[in-house]
């Protein structure tokens, strides 16, 4: 078998995905692309710190580099570049370092801007042709956007710069270094040249600016959100970021199906929209319209200027407004060309099925609740580069409303609320609103109706089954879990975590054989890492940074989604991690979701569809990612508690319609459910997502799992508990994410006590059971386990760098007393010597690292560092000298310790100290405050 593993592939993957990504907005005269031997003058302080993702666990990958893209055009050798501006930049930077805050999502969305002077401009005019500004911001979990200056706003700052960079020189490019789209109003203001939106193209985004702006690559992103004039403009802000309840009026009409409809005057940029240095003609070819398949349509393109470039054909659908009320466009089918040479033509053909731009029913007011339907009347197909520019390309009628697909009432709201309509009066479209309908079906009735058949999993004590029996086909699924107790059922609902010494080194979680009982019935123990821009680990060990979601999504391309995560299931299967924690695939409902950066777009069928191209790259290589949040998740403000309320229809055609696609098309394995509730009922705990949907209707047999920790609660309007996990048992919430000990019940749910008082059924366990292993038997980890090596593990452990290695030798260490000793015989304090302890905590503590240490014969100008490090965060660097013959304490002050297991590791960098003894003392028992500020948190 030829080599599989090539970085150098992984990486030109990355670099052409980011820049396929890259959307462009504005370029007058041609100033873009940039001639070869151009004089540029860089300007903005995002020139100094690259963002290559947002921030939280979405974006917390350790690299080997990173590109940042003054660093990709200086080092490239085809320009010129002013250094008189960037050495004002760099000792601006000095006097003003980059801010990362203090602690989980506390860093800032901007740094500081530096201010320009008029005569420094017109200096730096003088010496160059082109001004290059870069703009930057972050975003990330647990904070959102807000509607002020540096965050979706620009600085005054930042205007009063680029005025006079725009000022001074004839032609300016603003580059758009950011996750998400922001306010655009200052373009029509400042009016530079040439503006893009880079995004945040992980590792090798700088390479792939440089890509576009020199013309290796000619720009092809398409923007996957809708930019309006004001933030007020959305539908969604005037019921965004409440503490307590959201109520989504806006109902189906998210993004462009709002504007289309009601407010197209409100748009800047719309959806779709991206320029290209060439230009395409894109005309009609063949249309039909199948009463059983659905619409199929020819599209052909041209490329009618001078530059080789791709196209995107993006198909909408106007349906008949009907009884439901229906948007004025429906996106319904995309594809980007090859790369076509001036003059070079190319068809495309698009088989449509009529499920995909039905709608759904959920009052009846079309004779058919809880259905799918097509209702009579003319529908219109639009094709063309973005929903506004589409024309039409063809035209059926329905003589009678059509059922497409009946189902089941499912996760309705509890309460009415006023939801919009589009309703037509004397020919026009206007807004209306209407009551939304509210729950008729009682999940919990369900759930009592359609319990599965005590029989299958009664107790039969252990028959020497092994889970390899099940593989093989020797025995039932559902016979081999009948040999587990009561116990060892519960136990396998507890995931642990994070960085759990059972699996790969500083991953986020480990679920499956989480206890020895369960160990020895053949069961492996599988692990998932934090996503989806990358895998995150802890303990320090590089992996590959990916472009983000929205960047991504802007490709409109699915090839590359799925070659580029063919590269990523390449990287788990090297870091020997079963599951990627991504993609995340909610819905831009807001541009002020501080998450968006991790997700793809306003609309469910672009998330979709691209998601299940990133799950069959890494189904290619036996991993695969865990689809998240499911669903709703759209805002981080009070994301445990806030309460959504949306109508049946806008979940299904909206924020639930991607994970469908996902299902139904990528094979999605693993679902992560949401921390908070939507509709008074916790995602994790809803019997109807999980169970109605999820399973019933779209066929998913794989694992779902919480965030990490996460509440349930036993019906809508009931107050949310951690300590229920029961109820996600119940609805099919296989896994609860995480715990310290499984075997201990560290967080001390009450799977045991619902057992013993009839509130959760052994079948249920058993259920969620086979769940989990029907997953872990298509895992790499079960192959291991049974001692399955292939030619692959081989090459890719090949592939791991020493120092990764390193990490991966870590000594367990359980700090469960008031002094725990580290055996100073493990530490190794030879030069460049690194030891790495996996310290787990049964209880939430701060503690201090003392360690009592001299050097060790050395001479009395020896410079001897000892580097101590908290998972990646540096504690302190304490440096003796020869001179210190006698023995010294010093004392190291721990991060609270709230996830039960941490690294600590410590580096030498010269060697030549002695060290007589290392523990950890317990300064501060915190667990009794935890579990008030989760009590207190609901």
């Amino acid at each position: 078998m030829g080599k599989i593993w090539d970085y150098e592939k992984f990486k030109a993957t990355a670099r052409l995905a980011a820049a396929e990504g890259i959307v462009l907005l504005k370029n007058d005269e041609k100033t873009l692309p940039l001639a070869e031997n151009t004089k540029l003058a860089i300007f903005g302080r995002s020139q100094m710190n690259y963002y290559k993702s947002g921030t939280g666990s979405g974006g917390m990958v350790n690299v080997d580099y990173v590109v940042g893209i003054y660093e990709a055009i200086a080092d490239s050798g085809i320009y010129k570049v002013d250094q008189t501006v960037r050495e004002a930049y760099e000792k601006f930077v000095e006097e003003n370092p980059f801010d990362s805050g203090a602690g989980w999502a506390s860093e800032p969305w901007f740094q500081k801007e530096m201010p320009l002077t008029d005569a420094f401009v017109k200096n730096a005019a003088k010496e160059s042709e082109v001004a290059v500004f870069i703009i930057g911001r972050t975003a990330g979990e647990d904070q959102d956007n807000k509607n002020e200056q540096g965050s979706y706003l620009l600085t005054d700052e930042e205007v009063a710069a680029l005025k006079k960079v725009t000022k001074a020189f004839k032609k300016t490019v603003v580059l758009l270094n950011v996750g998400n789209i922001i306010d655009m109003k200052w373009v029509k203001e400042v009016d530079p040249s040439a503006v893009l939106y880079v995004w945040q193209g992980g590792q090798e985004g700088g390479n792939a600016v440089l890509d576009v702006l020199s013309g290796a690559v000619n720009p092809s992103g398409k923007l996957s959100d809708t930019i309006a004039e004001n933030i007020s403009d959305y539908a969604s802000s005037e019921n965004f970021g409440s503490e307590v309840k959201n109520y989504q009026k806006e109902d189906i009409y998210v993004g462009y199906r709002y504007f289309e409809t009601f407010d197209k005057d409100k748009v800047l940029y719309p959806f779709g929209f991206g320029l290209s240095y060439t230009s395409f003609d894109i005309a009609a070819g063949e249309f039909a319209y199948d009463k059983k398949d659905g619409i199929s349509l020819e599209v052909h393109v041209a490329n009618t200027g001078d530059t080789a470039g791709k196209e995107v054909v993006q198909v909408y659908i106007k349906a008949p407004n009907g009884e439901l009320g229906k948007p004025a466009r429906t996106f319904i089918g995309f594809d980007k060309t090859d790369i076509l040479d001036k003059g070079q033509a190319q068809n495309i053909r698009f088989e449509i099925p009529k499920y995909w731009f039905a709608s759904y029913d959920d009052s009846g007011v079309t004779g058919h609740k809880s259905a799918y339907v097509l209702e009579k009347g003319e529908y219109t197909v639009y094709a063309g580069s973005d929903v506004r520019s589409a024309e039409e390309v063809g035209t059926f009628v329905l003589d009678e409303t059509e059922v497409i697909k009946q189902c089941e009432e499912a996760y309705a709201p509890i309460e009415s609320f006023e939801r919009l309509k589009a309703v037509v009066r004397n020919g026009k479209v206007v807004k209306e609103f209407e009551k939304a309908p509210t729950r008729t079906l009682d999940p919990n009735t369900k759930r009592k109706d359609k319990l599965p058949k005590a029989s299958l999993y009664k107790y039969t004590g252990d028959k020497g089954y092994k889970l390899k029996d099940v593989a093989d086909g020797k025995i039932s699924l559902e016979k081999f879990i009948a040999q587990l107790s009561d116990e060892d059922l519960c136990a396998m609902m507890r995931g642990e975590g994070m960085c759990s010494p059972k699996v790969t080194p500083g991953v986020a979680g480990a679920y499956g054989a989480v206890t020895d009982s369960l160990l020895g019935f053949g069961i492996p123990i599988a692990s998932c890492s934090d996503g989806p821009s990358g895998i995150r680990m802890d303990c320090g060990t590089h992996a590959f940074s990916l472009p983000n979601g929205t960047c991504l999504a802007c490709s409109f391309n699915e090839k590359i989604n799925e070659e580029l995560f063919t590269w990523e299931g390449l990287d788990l299967r090297r870091c020997r991690i079963d599951a990627l924690l991504g993609p995340g695939m909610n819905i831009h409902r807001s541009p002020l979701n501080g998450r968006n950066f991790e997700y793809f777009s306003e609309d469910p069928f672009l998330t979709g569809k691209l998601v299940a191209a990133q799950l069959k790259g890494m189904h290619k290589y036996d991993v695969t990612g865990v689809i998240k949040h499911f669903a709703g998740n759209t805002q981080e403000f009070k994301r445990h508690t806030v309460n959504n309320v949306v109508s049946e229809r806008a979940l299904r055609e909206i924020y639930l319609k991607g994970f469908e696609i996902a299902v139904r098309e990528g094979n999605a394995r693993a679902v992560m459910t949401t921390y908070g509730p939507v509709n008074g009922i916790w995602t994790a705990s809803s019997y109807d997502l999980l169970t109605t949907l999820l399973r019933n209707e779209w066929g998913f047999d794989g694992i779902a799992m919480t965030d990490w920790w996460a509440m349930g609660n036993d019906e809508a309007g009931a107050p949310g508990s951690y300590q229920n996990v029961a109820a996600q048992v119940r609805a099919q919430n296989d896994l609860n994410m995480v715990n310290t000990s499984a075997g201990d019940n560290t967080n001390n749910d009450n799977l045991a006590e619902a057992l013993a008082d009839g509130r959760l059924e052994r079948s249920e366990l058993g259920r969620s059971a086979g769940n989990i292993l029907r997953f872990l038997m298509k895992s790499p980890s079960f192959q291991h386990m049974l001692g399955n090596e292939s030619d692959l593990d081989k090459e890719l452990a090949e592939a791991v760098s020493a120092e990764d290695m390193a990490l991966q030798e870590m000594i367990d260490v359980v700090a469960d007393k008031d002094i725990t000793e580290l055996d100073v015989k493990d530490i190794k304090v030879g030069k460049k010597s690194t030891t790495v302890f996996c310290m787990t905590t049964p209880r939430r503590c701060t503690m201090d690292l003392e360690l009592v240490l001299r050097a060790d014969d050395q001479p009395d100008v020896a410079q001897l560092p000892l580097t101590v490090f908290q998972d990646k965060m540096l504690l302190k660097t304490v440096t003796l000298t020869g001179m210190d013959k006698e023995w010294q304490t010093v004392k190291i002050s721990v991060y609270p310790a709230f996830i039960g297991n941490f690294y600590l590791k410590l580096y030498f960098a010269n060697g030549g100290l002695e060290i007589k003894s290392a523990r950890l003392i317990k300064t501060k028992d915190m667990e009794e405050e935890f579990q008030r500020g989760l009590t207190e948190l609901k």
